[in-house]
C-alpha cells in the first residue's frame, strides 16, 4: 500500500535541522506501518518499542533524560546497538511517563540519532503535558486514506495516473469508472485495515463489519482514557455528527446533541474527539479576506468525522444505497458528499479549511479556503445540479476571486469559476 506521507518521510530525513518526528492521527489510520515500511525501506535497521505493551520500557524516562542510559535500555530489550543509520521508533509514547519531554533531550544532546515517536492519543497527551517539547520537535498528520490513495490500493493505478495528469477530455471518456470508483470509496473509506480486506476479498459484508470493529474500538477508549465525567457527553457527540451532516444547514448544533444544551455542556467533548483526531472542526469566517483566520467565527463550525466509511456505518446506511442508488438515499447523499470532499481537503498539504455563511443566512458556501495567498471559494454537489446561486453572489461580491464547484458533472470552465468532477477533488488544490 502506497501512502503519499512517505514522502514527508523521506524529507524528514534528509532535513539538515532535522527534529524528533512526530505522527499525529487517529487510531488505525496506519501509523505503525508507515513507521515500519519507512524504516525498512529507508534505514539499515530500526528499533521499534511499543509503550502499550512493555512495561520495562513505561518508566525508562522516570530516572532522568540521559540519552547513553536510554540507548541501552532500547539496546536490552529490542536487540538493535543504535547508531545513526538506526530509526528508533516510539509507538504508543502517550503511555510512557515523561515519553514527550524525553524528545527534548533527542533534539538537544542527541541530534545525530533519528527519532519517530507516534501514539493513537497522543494529540490528547500534548495538551495535558506541561512539559510538551515546544519547538523541538517536526510534525506529520495521517489521515485515512485519500481516493488518489484508494485507487492505487484497489489496483487502478492508471486511473489514478489519468486524474494527476488532468486530461479532462479523457477522464471524461472513462467517466463512468470514475463514479463507480468513488461510489465504492464513499462506502469503504480509507481506513487501511478495511481497504485492505476490500482488495483480498471483495465482500461488501466483511468491510462494514471490520468498520464497526474500528468504531467499537474508538468507542472503549472513550472509556478508557476520557475523564470519567466526560464521557458520556463525548459520545453523544460522536453519535450526532451524521445527524448533524445531514441538516441542510450542516452547522452544529447543540440541541441536537441534547435537547437545551449549550456550548459550555460539550465543548470539552468536542476537544477531546478533535485531538484523538476523530473529528474535524471547521469554523464559520464571516468575510473572505487574507488571511481568513482574521474573520473567524468560533461559535459557529460544521463537525466532520474522519472517514466516510465509518460515517457510513456509523449511519447503517447499506451498500446498496450507495451502490446503486436509491430514492430514499436522497437527502443524505449530500452530507456523505460533503464529508467526503472535507476529507480530501485534509489530505492537502498546506490548506486552511473554513466555511463561509452570510450574517443573514440567505447564502452559504460549503467551503472557504486559504493556500498561500490564494482564496478560493468551493460549493459542493451531490449530482450533476449546477444551479449555484450562493457561489456566484460570493464571487460578485469578491470580484477578484474565482469560484470551485465539486459535482458529478465533466469539466467545465467559465468566466467566474471551474467546475470540477468530485473524484478530482485530491488533485486541483
Amino acid at each position: 500500500m502506497r501512502r503519499d506521507a512517505m514522502q514527508q518521510l523521506h524529507d524528514w530525513k534528509e532535513k539538515v535541522s532535522r527534529k524528533p518526528l512526530i505522527i499525529r492521527g487517529a487510531r488505525q489510520v496506519g501509523k505503525t506501518w508507515l513507521m515500519k515500511e519507512f524504516a525498512a525501506t529507508s534505514y539499515k535497521q530500526f528499533a521499534y518499542i511499543n509503550f502499550e505493551d512493555n512495561e520495562v520500557m513505561k518508566d525508562v524516562f522516570q530516572k532522568d533524560f540521559d540519552i547513553e542510559r536510554i540507548l541501552m535500555a532500547i539496546q536490552l530489550v529490542t536487540g538493535v546497538v543504535v547508531d545513526t543509520d538506526t530509526l528508533i521508533i516510539f509507538d504508543e509514547l502517550q503511555e510512557a511517563s515523561r515519553g514527550l519531554t524525553a524528545l527534548k533531550y533527542f533534539q538537544e544532546k542527541a541530534p545525530q540519532y533519528h527519532v519517530i515517536a507516534a501514539g493513537s492519543l497522543l494529540g490528547i497527551a500534548m495538551h495535558r503535558n506541561d512539559s510538551f517539547p515546544v519547538g523541538k520537535v517536526d510534525f506529520i498528520d495521517l489521515y485515512p486514506l485519500s481516493f488518489s490513495e484508494f485507487l492505487e490500493a484497489v489496483g487502478q493505478e492508471s486511473f489514478a495516473r489519468l486524474l494527476a495528469k488532468q486530461d479532462w477530455n479523457l477522464i471524461s471518456t472513462f467517466r463512468s469508472k470514475f463514479v463507480d470508483f468513488l461510489k465504492q470509496y464513499y462506502f469503504i473509506g480509507g481506513m487501511p485495515e478495511v481497504v485492505n480486506a476490500f482488495v483480498e476479498h471483495k465482500d461488501y459484508t466483511e468491510v462494514r463489519q471490520l468498520q464497526q470493529n474500528i468504531l467499537d474500538s474508538y468507542d472503549r477508549d472513550f472509556s478508557k482514557h476520557a475523564p470519567i465525567a466526560e464521557v458520556p457527553r463525548i459520545r453523544m457527540v460522536w453519535r450526532s455528527v451524521p445527524a448533524q451532516l445531514a441538516k441542510e444547514n450542516r452547522k452544529f448544533i447543540y440541541g441536537i446533541v441534547k435537547e437545551g444544551a449549550r456550548a459550555k455542556d460539550f465543548e470539552l467533548a468536542i476537544e477531546w474527539l478533535m485531538d484523538a483526531g476523530l473529528i474535524y472542526k471547521v469554523n464559520r469566517v464571516k468575510k473572505g479576506g487574507i488571511p481568513l483566520s482574521a474573520y473567524e467565527d468560533f461559535s459557529a463550525f460544521k463537525l466532520f468525522l474522519l472517514d466516510t466509511g465509518l460515517m457510513g456505518a456509523m449511519s447503517g446506511l447499506p451498500p446498496q444505497a450507495l451502490l446503486e442508488g436509491n430514492v430514499l438515499f436522497t437527502d443524505y447523499k449530500g452530507a456523505i458528499t460533503e464529508q467526503y470532499v472535507l476529507q480530501q481537503l485534509k489530505s492537502v498539504k498546506g490548506l486552511n479549511i473554513y466555511y463561509w455563511s452570510s450574517d443573514t443566512s440567505r447564502g452559504e458556501l460549503d467551503f472557504l479556503l486559504q493556500k498561500d495567498i490564494r482564496i478560493i471559494p468551493v460549493e459542493v454537489k451531490a449530482e450533476e445540479n449546477l444551479q449555484s446561486k450562493s457561489l456566484r453572489s460570493f464571487i460578485e461580491k469578491n470580484a477578484t476571486l474565482r469560484g470551485v464547484r465539486f459535482s458529478m458533472s465533466d469539466y467545465r470552465e467559465q468566466d467566474w469559476m471551474t467546475n470540477y468532477p468530485l473524484y478530482s477533488v485530491g488533485y486541483v488544490l
